[in-house]
């Protein structure tokens, strides 16, 4: 007797919720998310027009914010300031002023809620008066060029003071040459070496920041910013960014924006034993929030799955606006 061929029904795995959670190969949970949060000085809360849903908080409402959060599960936030125009200068002094807006965001949170994990955006875009995250020169032809080394030593001066004030975490975005290097060592000799760096590591020139940028008020005034920014061609290169962030002390290795650069992720974890983290950027979010407004998807669900997908690409965390409303959807 010859041996009857048996079918093949991977949908045996799928037959309900329950077999379906048994099987699953990516795992999504609150700890995953990092909710980023806008702030800016006064006693009001301001909507923001560019990111339906998002707010530039005071900091009381920012407190208030940190709880909602911390009661969803999140349990890592980061912060990004709204800078007056009047504090902008060249040299981008206000970002390291110990008294400035986020010391005291750090300071507030961290006085409310300790087990909350604090990361501070580590650039010179908000508080400099071009609107770049270096210095800017000028040639005798009025081309701009981004002094890097300068632009380094204020940076350190910058994730100095936000150690000082209790930041668990400092993340350069700058995409200047060797800082992670000289952020670390500034740190360590003044004993903060507890204090995480998370670098973005591959972030691309991306179209995709657009509505980032209207919350802030921090685009460029002249230029752009393809000289430090990485061309989103290209792939290798992020290896390249990647083995000099490991080499100069990073502790989490960044890719920013993360749905598009899927494979970047993919390529990142792959070739090291960091973590990985994601950034979810605002033409993202914002794209997601139109087409579910004029009825076209299913925000919660899309939502849900573009993280998925983030995560399922090798990403250890992930930059999110959705971070709250995404975790109160995880824990039921």
């Amino acid at each position: 007797m010859s041996a009857r061929s048996i079918p093949v029904r991977p949908r045996r795995n799928r037959k309900n919720p329950a077999v379906r959670g048994l099987v699953r190969e990516t795992q999504l949970s609150p700890a995953d998310l990092i909710y980023p949060l806008f702030i800016e000085e006064g006693d009001t809360d301001t909507p923001i027009e560019s990111m339906p849903g998002c707010t530039r908080w005071s900091l009381n409402g920012l407190i208030k914010e940190v709880g909602e959060a911390v009661a969803s599960g999140v349990s890592s936030v980061v912060l990004f300031p709204a800078i007056v125009d009047s504090l902008k200068t060249p040299l981008a002094e206000e970002c390291y002023n110990p008294d400035g807006l986020v010391p005291r965001a750090i300071a507030a949170i961290k006085k409310e809620f300790p087990q909350v994990v604090v990361i501070t955006d580590v650039a010179l875009d908000p508080y400099n008066s071009e609107g770049h995250d270096g210095v800017v020169e000028k040639d005798e032809h009025g081309e701009l060029h981004i002094v890097n080394d300068q632009t380094i030593d204020i940076l350190c001066q910058q994730a100095l003071c936000h150690a000082r004030a209790g930041a668990d975490i400092v993340a350069p975005s700058d995409m200047m040459d060797g800082r992670v290097a000289a952020i670390r060592q500034t740190l360590d000799d003044e004993h903060f070496d507890s204090v995480s760096i998370l670098s973005y590591t591959a972030k691309y020139a991306s179209a995709y920041y657009g509505p980032f940028r209207g919350a802030l008020d921090s685009a460029p005034k002249g230029g752009d910013k393809k000289t430090y920014q990485m061309d989103p061609a290209n792939a290798r290169e992020a290896l390249r960014e990647a083995d000099l962030d490991v080499a100069e002390g990073a502790d989490i290795l960044m890719v920013k924006p993360a749905g598009p650069y899927l494979d970047i992720i993919r390529t990142i974890r792959d070739n090291t034993d960091l973590p990985v983290a994601a950034y979810q950027v605002s033409g993202e979010y914002l794209m997601i929030k139109s087409a579910a407004k004029d009825g076209w998807i299913d925000e919660e669900k899309v939502a849900m799955e573009s993280l998925i997908g983030i995560k399922r690409a090798g990403a250890d965390m992930i930059l999110t606006y959705f971070a709250k409303d995404v975790a109160r959807q995880l824990k039921g």
